[in-house]
């Protein structure tokens, strides 16, 4: 595996294949503490990340590999001008394997034309984030025991979620699987994915705008915060991020192993109170998140049969 831009760059034996190793890993991380050992990955984050850089970092030292690179594009030549391409030209001379966040969708798909090495999507703008759908992927495996038969609701900011946008399209190729969108107008899921997606493959979905009128029914809740770095208007921004709040009053009449799941970070969209209740999954989502990453980092780098069994 040369690239992961997009989740659908992935079969589903894939993905089945690194949700094994990742569950591996889990059982007996002391196994897996050496198979990258002198391997270096680079993390070029030209967006703001806490969890997912330090995710890829903690996963890559947690193989025994080094790890090297930036937090923002001010601190790099992207700020006198050089280009992506440029950039990932001379980084990829310097690593094993590279770990990229770009505001712009498309950018980590230009990259990979210039790079030397395996190259990781951790993120373009508003388009993908397949690392993200992995570890959300590997949380609902471990949780509800399969990936079918499911009925998964996302609520928030639907229209620039990246999350939601790659975990829809990674679990349309489930059996079963009902989807419930729901969002205020304007923050709907985007018409791409209706009409390209969901249309077109005759899945089961619907759109709602508020959690009560569908809550009784989910197995999944996967709630995101209303972005703003998203927005051109501010005025749009303040009218709309407190549109969604889930609190325990909301959960009442949910099913008892209902799970709750969040890229995170959150703002106010769940209220702590949530966080104690054993539905609450989405700082499992977080360790599964390191796993994950190394499962993939393993995979990509052709060691994934070098662990000492």
């Amino acid at each position: 595996m040369k690239y992961l831009i997009d989740p659908m760059d992935l079969s589903v034996e894939e993905i089945d294949e690194l949700i094994d190793i990742a569950n591996d890993i889990i059982k007996d991380r002391t196994r897996y503490q050496d198979v990258c050992r002198h391997k270096i990955l680079a993390t070029l984050f030209f967006e703001p990340s806490t969890r997912t850089r330090l995710s890829f970092e903690s996963a890559m030292l947690s193989l025994g590999g080094n790890v090297l690179g930036f937090s923002s594009a001010s601190n790099t030549s992207a700020s006198k001008g050089e280009s992506v391409s440029d950039t990932i030209s001379v980084v990829s001379s310097y690593c094993d394997i590279i770990a990229m966040r770009h505001p712009k969708e498309g950018a980590p798909l230009v990259a990979t034309r210039r790079s030397k090495v395996p190259l990781i999507n951790a993120g373009d703008g508003g388009h993908n984030h397949p690392t993200q759908t992995l570890t959300d992927l590997l949380t609902i495996s471990r949780e509800k025991g399969r990936l079918d038969n499911l009925t998964v609701g996302f609520c928030g900011d639907l229209k620039f979620g990246r999350t939601v946008h790659s975990l829809t399209k990674a679990m349309s190729r489930y059996k079963n699987i009902k989807f419930v969108f729901i969002a205020p107008p304007e923050l709907k899921i985007p018409e791409y994915l209706k009409h390209d997606l969901l249309d077109a493959k005759n899945l089961d979905y619907k759109e709602v705008e508020t959690i009560e009128e569908v809550i009784e029914d989910l197995d999944i809740l996967y709630m995101t915060r209303v972005q703003k770095e998203r927005f051109f208007n501010e005025q749009d921004y303040i009218r709309l991020k407190d549109t969604y709040i889930l609190d325990l009053k909301k959960l009442e009449k949910s099913k008892s192993d209902l799970i709750v799941m969040h890229p995170l970070p959150r703002v106010n969209e769940i209220t702590t109170e949530v966080d104690d209740d054993p539905r609450a999954k989405y700082f499992d989502q977080v360790q599964n998140g390191r796993f994950m990453r190394m499962a993939l980092i393993l995979k990509m780098l052709g060691l994934e049969n070098e662990v000492e069994r």
